[in-house]
């Protein structure tokens, strides 16, 4: 699956939440928050996934440093479990 995020129109949390939710089709279980974010990408999502994040840049500056990193982290984090875990379809993700 090729999710593209495009930066332009993610200026919250909030919105990076739902753009999520709806483009993985997670329906109404899904809580946004941080956690749940990790929960959701780390164990329940069918690989592989691949995840573009078109002009990040703006997101991270609409959002504040410490948001955007918040997520940027847990992502990131999310593509090294698969790495670590030598998984053929992995999470990854891009940020341009």
């Amino acid at each position: 699956m090729l999710l593209e995020i495009d930066g332009t129109h993610i200026r919250t949390v909030s919105e990076f939440h739902s753009a999520l939710a709806g483009a993985l089709d997670l329906g109404s279980y899904y809580r946004p928050n941080f956690d749940a974010l990790w929960d959701i990408l780390s164990t329940d999502i069918e690989r592989p996934v691949q995840v573009i994040w078109h002009n990040s840049s703006e997101s991270r500056i609409s959002m504040g440093e410490r948001a955007f990193d918040s997520i940027r982290d847990r992502l990131l984090r999310v593509q090294a479990q698969d790495e670590e875990f030598g998984w053929d379809e992995r999470f990854t993700v891009h940020f341009e």
